[in-house]
């Protein structure tokens, strides 16, 4: 994206090279000389240079990224504006106010016009059966963009509104995404594993007029039946006084009924042979993917935008158990996710990128989507789960597409550990060239049999931290430059400029541990929290002003490397996905047998943390096995699955004082710019010694976790 890049040649041979310390102890390890040679920053001495200079002329080092991309109109005025303290006024930050584009335009018109990219492949899909598949060009894809825009223009839609997308992965994912940018329309997508009160809460909060959906999908073994959770949360929606207008559905499971098989453009049938799925129809609100598409025109001029429009809402857990709606804008967010992608991955037009994620998280977002059209890649866009229909899914994906960049979350390295290793080296992986990580710190082990087994000891492995918040990585290696340490995330990436706090707000330098913030913005920073501004100053730089609080905890170790410890908030990191810990006591409490509520992390060894629940429950209702699946299930229908816990145990008396409100009720302020321990895990910790003979010796060893 605009930077000068080098070509060395150095070493030879394909194994990464082992450094030791002075007591013959593994340290790290360098990068393989192969990937150093072709690297677009292969060296750590090259890094640092063009990370001083990103640091120290921000606005010189981003216009010229900025160079790379179409804008309709020039930034007519300073190219970056901020206040990062709140003692001096509003919180914002402005890259390229003035300026307008389009990012649809950028990461499709382009490529197909200016870039000559129209025959290359965009996605290969890969359904949910190993025999589900078929690939989409650029080319193509614009087309089905630009359709389904005329569609949602048809319905209304203009600048400014906000669409919801509850759908699996499949291509119409990327379709309806990409035609809501195109207008000019912010898409607030959600996880098709949220239940229908998270989808409608999220509907509501932003007032969406539109909602896209499918009609069912397979998730492994799993059928789940989206539209009848999505007209359920529609009609939570109604009962709230707030109708939908309209909602499209995709058939998915229904497509081969359509004769569709033999276009290109879509998901192909599903193979499987499926029981007749109920679909419930809303005459007036509901209308057919397919059949609108059949009446849409191929062309659709985009709506030029400011740089500082909003591109899109995606809903985080805040703890105070109302999600946030985090806002990211056009113009500094395509740059970002731009230019991240190209370096952390050491992207080149040969590769073949897979990221694993679901595009209803924001590593979907950035690194499933927009990043890698942003660079004109190939990626795999896959619906299944790693373990269906054997545990080597994975890896007989990688061989099959001959992937070279590969980017997944340390729970599912965990995951796939526990089956050894005979399931990913029964296939050859030749094609692997790097490895990433994403979502939770990976574990040294973890890491090691990633770099061992996965990657044959000869793939650099990328391990990096960054936020829903932050819109791109921010702390992460560079696979030509940087030497490994398992655990680490190693530096800040282009632009970034973090620090460690202690309790004072003092910055600590050398080796130190602390609170990690960042001292200046970055182009893919949120922009503020949907309807609520206060809250985003709050939540994030109020604790510190002059910085911006990441809500985690960070060491830096001798050689400046950078540790993340974990949350400091009431926040719980399970599967790499951040759960409140108020949401899930909100849930548990709104059953009528519960009187109390408290939520803590326990230590999990495929999730990394997991969810222990104590409950206090009302007179007159008794603990049994039935009412803790009730409790479960009462989790999963208000937030979703990713929330069911581990453990529930009955707590008579969850501790409590007269200054300080029980668990189920605490009117928390916390949020993770203003970290501190719950009242309740203050008081769970004074009074742990009288109470621990109540906990199951698993939680007793669990080594301060609570």
């Amino acid at each position: 994206m605009g930077l000068p890049e080098e070509r060395r040649k150095s070493g030879s041979g394909s194994r990464a090279r082992e450094e030791t310390g002075a007591e013959g102890r593994v340290r790290g390890w360098s990068p393989p000389p192969e990937v150093r040679r072709s690297a677009h920053v292969p060296s750590l001495q090259r890094y640092r240079e063009l990370h001083r200079r990103s640091v120290e002329e921000p606005r010189e080092f981003w216009g010229n990224i900025a160079k790379e991309f179409y804008w309709k109109t020039a930034c007519p005025g300073p190219f970056l504006q901020y206040n990062f303290d709140v003692t001096k006024g509003k919180i914002f930050t402005e890259w390229m106010k003035g300026a307008t584009t389009n990012i649809c335009y950028n990461v499709l018109d382009r490529n197909v016009h200016e870039k000559k990219l129209g025959d290359k492949v965009a996605f290969y899909w890969e359904g949910n059966e190993p025999g589900e598949t078929t690939k989409i060009t650029y080319r193509e894809l614009l087309v089905q963009v630009c359709q389904f825009s005329n569609v949602l223009r048809k319905q209304g839609i203009q600048k400014g509104d906000r669409v919801a997308i509850y759908m699996p992965m499949i291509l119409e994912l990327v379709v309806a995404m990409l035609a809501c940018a195109r207008l000019g329309a912010l898409h607030s997508i959600v996880f098709a594993g949220f239940s229908a009160e998270s989808l409608c809460e999220r509907i509501l909060d932003s007032s969406c007029c539109l909602l896209i959906t499918t009609d069912a999908f397979y998730r492994g073994e799993k059928l789940v039946n989206l539209k009848e959770l999505a007209d359920e949360s529609l009609e939570k929606c109604r009962e709230k006084g707030f109708p939908v207008r309209c909602c499209i559905v995709v058939k998915h499971l229904g497509r081969a009924e359509l004769g569709m098989n033999d276009s290109p453009s879509q998901s192909p049938p599903v193979k499987r042979p499926c029981p007749d799925v109920q679909i419930c129809w809303n005459e007036g609100v509901d209308l057919w993917w397919h059949e609108l598409m059949q009446q849409a025109g191929d062309e659709c001029e985009p709506e030029w935008c400011d740089a500082e429009d909003p591109l899109f809402i995606l809903y985080t857990s805040g703890s105070t158990g109302k999600p946030k709606g985090v806002v990211h804008t056009i113009g500094g967010y395509m740059l970002y996710v731009a230019t991240t992608f190209k370096y952390v991955f050491d992207f080149h037009p040969e590769d073949v990128f897979w990221c694993t994620a679901d595009i209803g998280w924001i590593t979907g977002h950035s690194y499933v989507t927009y990043g890698p059209l942003a660079n004109g890649a190939t990626s795999v866009l896959f619906e299944g789960i790693p373990t269906y229909p054997d545990e080597g899914r994975l890896w007989s994906i990688v061989d099959k597409y001959k992937v070279t960049k590969f980017y997944t979350a340390p729970t599912a390295i965990r995951m796939l550990m526990k089956f050894g290793d005979d399931p990913v080296t029964k296939h050859s992986r030749a094609s692997l060239q790097v490895l990433g990580t994403v979502g939770e710190p990976i574990n040294p082990e973890a890491w090691l049999w990633y770099h061992r087994v996965v990657g044959s000891q000869r793939c650099p492995i990328v391990d990096t931290f960054w936020q829903t918040e932050t819109g791109g990585h921010m702390l992460t290696p560079l696979p030509g430059a940087t030497p490994m340490k398992p655990g680490s995330a190693s530096f800040p990436f282009f632009g970034v400029a973090p620090a460690i706090l202690n309790e004072s707000g003092e910055e600590l330098e050398g080796e130190a541990e602390g609170y990690l913030v960042f001292k200046q913005p970055w182009p893919g920073i949120m922009r503020t929290v949907y309807g609520n501004h206060t809250r985003f100053e709050t939540t994030y730089f109020k604790k510190f002003p002059g910085y911006y609080v990441t809500g985690d905890g960070c060491r830096r170790d001798q050689d400046g490397y950078y540790w993340i410890t974990g949350r400091i908030d009431d926040m719980l990191n399970v599967s790499g996905h951040l759960l409140s810990t108020a949401e899930v006591e909100s849930a548990l409490v709104e059953h009528e047998a519960v009187a109390e509520a408290a939520v803590v992390g326990h230590p999990h060894p495929v999730k990394g943390e997991c969810l222990y629940c104590f409950v206090t429950l009302c007179d007159g209702h008794t603990f049994s096995p039935t009412l803790t699946e009730e409790l479960k299930k009462q989790i999963r229908e208000k937030i979703g699955p990713i929330a069911t816990p581990d453990y529930i145990q009955n707590a008579p008396g969850l501790p409590k004082t007269r200054s300080v409100a029980p668990p189920h009720c605490r009117k928390s302020t916390s949020e993770p710019g203003s970290p501190q321990t719950s009242p309740f895990l203050l008081l769970l910790q004074r009074e742990l010694p009288t109470w621990l003979n109540t906990l199951p010796a698993c939680l007793r060893e669990s080594r301060g976790q609570i």
